[in-house]
């Protein structure tokens, strides 16, 4: 502990910053050592019936002179106190009794200062702390403003409010630390503190603690906040969301809201509440969990429907403090409400080969989208109970219902086709002509961005991100891929050619006799139409002045990208195949940016293939043990084979390299349907190759950089029911005008009650975003709790305020407001306002 500071130490600091002091001892205690306490550049001047002369000398004849005047005995009263003018300029009289010292240093001027100081002897006793108390803006009219201050001193902080006190003591509880609540102790202020949590919250208990204090608080959180006391409720229920819904103390709160549940049981009784009670409680996290247990069961059973599941999980559940750790889990089963219907109710019917094509470009593409969805966020969720069940449910579902019956159907159109082209899709291998040379004919560059295994379904998940971003347009198309569905083939197909053709052994594949695998070969082939191939990680890694260069450099740019083959086309790592295809998605979307950034305003995103791939292992029925025959085998892949004069059997669907497209004389067998030729130390999972709608629908995606805006979030529009606020919280209606699209996202906003410029509630951060069609399916209720600073706006008009973030700051501006009338009383909190 720090020594206090002497008296010629205080003296020293009174003449720092004044020329006079008044020094009374009033039991003559002092004056045979005075000199020693007095500073050398300062005049001692003793009271002996020389009033009029000490103050003629420090006034008239020695007006810059510092002046100790010092008195001994009773302090004359009233007008017999000749100095009493010289001692109101000084601010204060002098003395060295201990704690009248530290009062008059730290400016303590009320009633009941020196009994404080006196209460609390290691604290005022110990310099450290008497000086960082000092440093805080002191009220020294105030003393439980003083006690706060000491106690946010001794938990090493300068916030002294209560709420701020308790955040920190529950942070440290939370860690298994008692340091600050120990330092309270140590120093007598833990009874000060428990007279607060009583006055301003309404904790009572014979023997009060932090555990006492957090069980309490907690079980009022679940119940609704019911203390008697209105106001105390109601400066609970502000702090005890302030304290969840803070970056600093959330984590810790969702620990103490850990070792409540599990106090109380919880969990135990949690089947009993009913849904509707279930649907807005988070104070526990084993709520979240039962929510998330009910849901699945609806989405099992088919008794939820997928407006109900959308709207709990959008707006129920989207407030919850435990809802960004169940983020992926909600993702995962917003694409499992919409999966199971679709497949239960898809018919794969096909008039042709041409409708089949159609039908999955059109609609039954969205159930390998959302299958690959529920799929990722189901592997990507540390907490998979309860939806394990459920994706191994899918999993069988999507594999028996969708994989299989689709391949079959597709497989009858396939196999009564002699020629590999149709009316109604354009053929991968005029992409270029179609797509390309048109821009360069009216005079425009062309960039094309091709993504090794762009399945259909990421690629339209990618057009709809695109979409998104403002100044960006996406539209998606299909074509028909090349067959066999595989990389050497599709690549050469997207160049710009007359003929196709395997070479001798197979690969390279010969664009107009030329070699076309790798970047170089391919960049000799685009030289032709002043154009230049390059990999898109080497582009990512250029200089924003490099890129331009190139682009200006070129009428034609293709980039090449490998995420989802890279990492789906291994044994090792094929069960990453879907994390790969986010990944990709997230990559597409910078190298769009960085073309945009370049000067591109027309780009171009394609696939040389599709892919099939299933999270379980295929049953037996799809290995073929059937061998490919032939006078010679080329290649044998798990769904092609390449070869010539290849035996034709009932387990392949075989064709020439003329019904393909193809200017050579080998043979092309595919396996039926989803089947795959079993084949030791190749992937199983993943696959490419064949004839599935899968593999064979290769998206074109046509992006355009505007100059303008594209992209406008959706409008929400404040409901009020009264213009009056009658009670300690406030209820308002807020409506989203119109659905989430990617031109229209959604708005992220804050919602709080404002006298002035001065918050007067808590404040709350709101999401809208709901896809609903429907427009009671977009409303959101907002509670707002006043805090006791709405008591000086009583009577009087306040304004509901929703504020929006400006953008690369951390600042939020006005979006709308609602006037309101505040009409309440308000209890008296006794002085406990800090």
């Amino acid at each position: 502990m720090s020594k206090p500071p002497t008296i010629a130490e205080h003296l020293a600091t009174r003449f720092d910053h004044q020329r006079i002091v008044i020094w009374q001892d009033s039991e003559s205690e002092f004056s045979a050592d005075l000199d020693g306490y007095t500073p050398s550049d300062v005049t001692v001047l003793r009271v002996d019936n020389n009033e009029f002369r000490i103050k003629y000398r420090m006034l008239r004849e020695e007006p810059a002179t510092k002046f100790l005047i010092f008195r001994s005995g009773a302090t004359p009263e009233g007008v017999e106190n000749w100095l009493l003018d010289i001692e109101l300029a000084a601010g204060s009289v002098f003395t060295a009794n201990r704690d009248a010292l530290i009062r008059g240093d730290l400016g303590f001027t009320a009633l009941g200062a020196d009994e404080l100081i006196a209460k609390h002897p290691s604290f005022f006793g110990d310099t450290k702390l008497i000086g960082t108390l000092k440093s805080l803006p002191l009220n020294g009219e105030d003393l439980i403003v003083a006690r706060a201050q000491m106690c946010a001193v001794l938990l090493g902080q300068r916030e002294h409010s209560f709420s701020e006190l308790t955040r920190t003591l529950l942070i440290q509880h939370a860690d298994g630390e008692s340091r600050g609540f120990d330092a309270l102790k140590a120093h007598g202020l833990t009874d000060f503190y428990w007279a607060g949590a009583l006055a301003i919250y309404g904790y009572e208990s014979q023997t009060p603690s932090l555990a006492g204090f957090v069980l309490w608080m907690f079980q009022q959180a679940a119940g609704g906040f019911t203390v008697a006391e209105p106001n105390k409720a109601r400066n609970l229920a502000i702090d005890f969301r302030a304290f969840r819904d803070s970056k600093r103390s959330s984590d810790a709160m969702k620990t103490l809201a850990k070792d409540v549940e599990h106090n109380v049981d919880y969990a135990e009784n949690i089947t009993d509440i009913s849904w509707d009670t279930l649907v807005n409680s988070d104070v526990y996290e084993a709520a979240e969990r039962e929510v998330l247990r009910r849901l699945v069961a609806g989405i099992s059973t088919q008794t939820m429907s997928y407006r109900d599941i959308a709207e709990t999980i959008s707006t129920r559940r989207r407030e919850s403090v435990w809802f960004e750790d169940y983020a992926t889990v909600y993702d995962g089963l917003g694409a499992a409400a919409e999966l199971l219907p679709m497949i239960r109710a898809a018919r794969f019917e096909m008039t042709d080969f041409a409708d089949g094509l159609t039908k999955y470009r059109d609609e039954w593409f969205r159930i390998d989208q959302r299958y690959r969805q529920l799929t990722q966020a189901y592997l990507d969720a540390e907490f998979k109970q309860p939806i394990e069940e459920l994706a191994e449910q899918i999993e069988k579902t999507y594999v028996t219902d969708f994989l299989t019956p689709l391949g079959m159907s597709w497989q009858e159109q396939v196999d009564a086709v002699t020629t590999w082209r149709t009316v109604n899709m354009k053929s991968q291998s005029s992409f270029y002509e179609h797509y390309v040379a048109k821009l360069l004919s009216s005079r425009k560059k062309a960039v094309v961005v091709i993504s090794d295994a762009l399945r259909y379904e990421v690629a339209e998940e990618l057009r709809t991100k695109i979409q998104g971003e403002n100044k960006f347009s996406a539209t998606i198309d299909a074509m028909l891929g090349s067959l066999p569905s595989y990389t050497q083939l599709g690549m050469a197909s997207l160049l710009p050619h007359t003929t196709l053709a395997h070479s001798e052994g197979g690969d390279p594949v010969l664009v107009d006799g030329q070699k076309s695998n790798g970047t170089e070969n391919r960049s000799k082939i685009l030289s032709a139409v002043d154009g230049v191939a390059i990999q898109a990680k080497d582009f990512v890694e250029m200089k924003p002045n490099e890129r331009r260069d190139l682009y200006s450099s070129h009428q034609v740019l293709y980039l090449y990208h490998d995420t989802i083959d890279a990492t789906g086309d291994k044994a090792a790592s094929e069960y990453r195949t879907f994390k790969a295809a986010a990944e990709a998605i997230g990559e597409l979307i910078d190298i769009v940016k960085k073309l945009g950034s370049a000067n591109a305003t027309n780009i171009i995103v394609t696939a040389d293939h599709g892919f099939l791939y299933q999270r379980s292992r295929l049953a037996e029925q799809f290995n073929l043990t059937v061998k490919p025959q032939g006078e010679q085998i080329v290649a044998t892949k798990r769904r092609y084979v390449l070869g010539r004069g290849l035996k034709e059997d009932a387990a392949f669907k075989t064709f020439t390299s003329e019904q393909v497209g193809l200017a050579s004389d080998l043979e092309i067998q595919i396996p039926n349907s989803i089947q795959r030729i079993v084949q030791p130390g190749a992937g199983f999972q993943f696959v490419h190759g064949g004839a599935s709608l899968q593999e064979v629908v290769v998206p074109v995606i046509q992006i355009n950089k505007r100059r303008s805006d594209t992209v406008e979030p959706i409008n929400v529009d404040i409901h009020p029911e009264s213009d009056r606020i009658t009670t300690g919280q406030i209820v308002v209606k807020l409506y989203q005008s119109s659905k989430v699209e990617p031109t229209r996202p959604g708005r992220r906003l804050r919602a709080g009650l404002y006298f002035g410029n001065q918050l007067i509630s808590d404040e709350l951060e709101m999401i809208f975003d709901s896809e609903g069609d429907e427009g009671r399916d977009r409303f959101q209720s907002v509670t707002l709790i006043l805090t006791r600073d709405a008591d000086s706006a009583n009577n009087q008009s306040v304004e509901f305020r929703l504020s929006e973030p400006i953008d690369g700051t951390d600042q939020w501006k006005k979006y709308k407001s609602a006037p309101y009338t505040i009409k309440r009383a308000f209890a008296s909190d006794d002085g406990w306002d800090f």
